[in-house]
């Protein structure tokens, strides 16, 4: 068996590789189905229109030769990158802001311990590329600068593009457009939508609510990280990719379509919880074991589980949930 995974992260000590040999030779071939017409779809062109078709598509998930590309065309990174020609290499060329450059440094070693491709005596060593992403990122977008949590993002960034120009404009669509605030130095948009969870709780699962609330259990600790890294280290990386193509094409709702699954489907689990550290417990475990891993089913249920969730819930509620957290601020 191998000990570390197609994208350099090592297995855990207690990596399950028969389940996960099993969901795998089923997954291959619907992946070998699914790349089959991704290249008739794209025959070769660098562009797709946003249609019914390539919506289920990219819900079907991506295949990995295709990813970036797809993720690049979706997300307006594409559009970005041609309309800016050299603009990365000048952010990298230009005066630097030394706390900034200091900051990211810090975080070099902390990033993916667990994958050999960000290890100091690896050849190439991607820390020198995801130390140039966040620079030429904290220049680009002053107001953000770096925050802990981008260097998870860009070094998935990385992993899949292999290019690290790529990255930055995907970096860019992420935190400029995508999700709404979450890395500026008041976090506002990252405890706004915690709460918008907290009420989308409320509706479609009342008694986890209702749990959370007696033992006075702020959402933040629970799903924090989720919101933060975009569910890497959460849950395994297959699902996590196949999270972040509709992600890329579809906003931010898709976090939450993630994490209300999560919680309807363990909700019995999370219910035998009786004190505090019992639910933050359950919440750990939930984000384990083959409902998680399965990932072609597991993205199926996230778009029935939950039930309907427009963009207008989720803005209005937004609306409601940001005068809050100001008011508590």
């Amino acid at each position: 068996f191998c000990r570390v995974d197609p994208y350099g992260f090592e297995r855990p000590e207690d990596f399950d590789y028969a389940s996960y040999e099993a969901f795998f030779s089923r997954y291959l071939v619907i992946l070998t189905r699914r790349a089959i017409k991704w290249s008739k779809l794209l025959k070769g062109k660098n562009s797709i229109q946003k249609t019914l078709k390539v919506k289920r598509y990219i819900r079907k998930g991506i295949p990995s030769e295709h990813r970036a590309l797809v993720w690049m065309i979706v997300s307006g990174a594409q559009a970005n990158m041609e309309q800016n020609p050299g603009y990365y290499h000048r952010l990298l060329e230009g005066e630097k802001n030394d706390k900034l450059v200091e900051a990211i440094k810090t975080d070099m070693n902390r990033t993916f311990p667990d994958n050999v491709k960000f290890r100091k005596n690896a050849d190439p060593c991607l820390q020198h590329t995801l130390y140039n992403v966040l620079v030429a990122y904290g220049h680009h977008n002053k107001a953000v600068g770096y925050c802990q949590g981008m260097n998870f993002i860009a070094g998935y960034l990385i992993l899949i593009t292999k290019n690290e120009e790529e990255s930055f404009w995907l970096l860019d669509a992420l935190i400029g457009r995508i999700l709404p605030d979450y890395y500026s130095p008041a976090m506002l948009g990252l405890k706004t939508d915690q709460e918008v969870l907290g009420e989308l709780v409320k509706m479609k699962v009342p008694a986890v609510a209702e749990l959370m609330e007696r033992h006075g259990v702020m959402w933040t600790l629970v799903v924090s990280r989720w919101f933060i890294c975009l569910f890497i280290d959460i849950l395994p990386v297959e699902t996590v990719l196949r999270i972040w193509d509709c992600l890329f094409y579809e906003g931010s709702k898709i976090i939450f379509r993630v994490a209300l699954t999560l919680i309807k489907q363990h909700q019995a689990f999370i219910l035998e919880a009786t004190n505090f550290p019992d639910i933050c417990d359950k919440f750990k475990q939930i984000t384990k074991g083959t409902f998680v891993t399965e990932c072609h089913s597991f993205m199926q249920k996230i778009f029935t589980d939950p039930g309907s969730l427009s963009m207008a819930t989720i803005n209005k509620l937004r609306e409601t949930c940001r005068e809050k957290v100001l008011s508590q601020g």
